[in-house]
């Protein structure tokens, strides 16, 4: 009996394991475009992947080892690009599995870039201010060799942010003794950050459901909507969903949920989460994040982690429309399962590209020296993500494929050509 459910563990673990999904996937998607196999074996992989030791000297007076990686995923196309999470469980498996994303979503948005990840195995909740810079100074003096505006240019994910992204700036143009704002991205704006970057991310996903919402015949006024995970992609998205006339019935964070059928008051929420986005330790009447996936909604938007819709819940879910705002929170089992039951679940490399698109806005005003109006930002991430999204709905129709291998189609084609125009393949 013991073994048998050791059995079973190992299987899920196989099945939810985020680089062999992706790469799954991304050998699907080869294969219905006609490349040979040479080209998954070149794409299946980081072509560089950096494992570093950063010693920090912590405010006790001792020193502390802290693990870090830098994923290059395939640098065909451009130089690569990505973000860089500070997270206690940040593993190298999936570092490599972002940086893969990454190339797939600068590929849908034909963006001259490859994808690039970074991770810190580190909890800054438990550091200071001052550890934290250390920590940040000390990672770019380890990458340093291998990053830079035209190699690979990091950017903030989960518990990063627009202060470690100066910091890291810093310390690069101290090695390259140069100002160099373009080494990175998701700045303040002072130090030649883009408008716009801080909300692009849930711009995006807002546009991709914009778009869903018209394809289902679903108005977005009054439309019923749930968001779990209330950090900086999930609040931002709520409040773009309740000022757009939609209701937001439903949303958490890591210690449960709030509902309401009348809509929730999403300004209040704004106001009393803390700087992590946890809000609901305040409210008595919680329900469960497995609750709220199952909430009876139209729109539906996982903005937290991975894997929480998979083939135990899929039959449960009862939204028309999945839009996931979060890296991989839909497993290849549970996609089958929605996309059988006629919902229409719009992925991740193409829902959450809003974030690497301003990215890029940001990386050109920095090499051009001229920098652009909030407006002018949003009317050009407003552009490329529409058509991006019918590119991928295009595809899927046609193709009579799922939304998730459509994108995946559309975001590997362009590395695929440029590999092959390189004689690499």
């Amino acid at each position: 009996m013991v073994a048998e459910k050791e059995k079973e563990n190992h299987q899920t673990s196989e099945k939810n394991d985020v680089l062999k999904s992706t790469q799954t996937v991304i050998h699907l998607a080869l294969d219905k475009l006609g490349y040979p196999e040479e080209v998954y074996d070149l794409l299946k992989e980081p072509v560089r992947m950096l494992t570093v030791k950063i010693p920090v000297r912590m405010d006790d007076g001792k020193v502390k080892v802290f693990t870090g990686y830098r994923a290059q995923h395939n640098d065909a196309v451009g130089p690569t690009k990505g973000g860089i999470r500070f997270h206690p469980n940040v593993t190298e498996k999936e570092v490599k599995a972002l940086s893969i994303w990454m190339s797939l979503k600068c590929g849908i948005v034909d963006l001259p870039y490859g994808g690039g990840k970074g991770g810190i195995i580190c909890d800054p909740r438990d550091m200071s201010f001052r550890e934290l810079e250390r920590l940040s100074r000390g990672y770019v003096r380890a990458i340093s060799q291998i990053v830079g505006p035209s190699k690979d240019i990091p950017a903030p994910d989960v518990f990063t942010n627009s202060q470690i992204m100066a910091w890291m700036m810093d310390e690069y143009s101290r090695i390259d003794e140069y100002n160099s704002p373009g080494f990175i991205t998701g700045k303040p704006l002072v130090l030649g950050g883009s408008h716009g970057r801080e909300t692009a991310t849930a711009k995006g996903v807002t546009i991709c459901i914009r778009e869903a919402a018209k394809k289902k015949g679903i108005k977005l006024e009054g439309a019923r909507v749930v968001v779990q995970g209330f950090g900086n992609a999930g609040s931002f998205l709520a409040k773009f969903m309740h000022d757009a006339g939609a209701k937001v019935i439903g949303i958490s964070d890591a210690y449960g949920g709030l509902h309401d059928e009348d809509g929730l008051d999403i300004d209040y929420l704004l106001d009393r989460r803390d700087s992590f986005g946890t809000v609901t330790k305040l409210f008595n009447n919680t329900i469960t994040n497995q609750e709220l996936l199952e909430l009876d909604c139209d729109i539906l938007v996982p903005a937290a982690i991975e894997n929480q819709i998979t083939e135990n819940n899929a039959h449960n879910i009862r939204a028309s429309i999945v839009v996931e705002a979060a890296n991989g929170p839909t497993t290849l089992d549970a996609t089958k399962i929605l996309t059988e039951r006629g919902i229409l679940l719009v992925p991740d490399v193409l829902a959450s590209s809003g974030g690497v698109t301003v990215s890029y806005f940001e990386w050109v005003q920095n090499n051009q020296g001229y920098y652009w109006t909030e407006e002018e930002v949003e009317e050009k991430l407003e552009k490329i993500l529409i058509n991006s999204f019918n590119n991928v709905y295009d595809t899927s129709q046609t193709r009579r494929v799922d939304m998730r291998l459509a994108a995946y189609m559309v975001g590997v084609r362009k590395m695929a050509e440029a590999c092959r125009f390189r004689g690499w393949i």
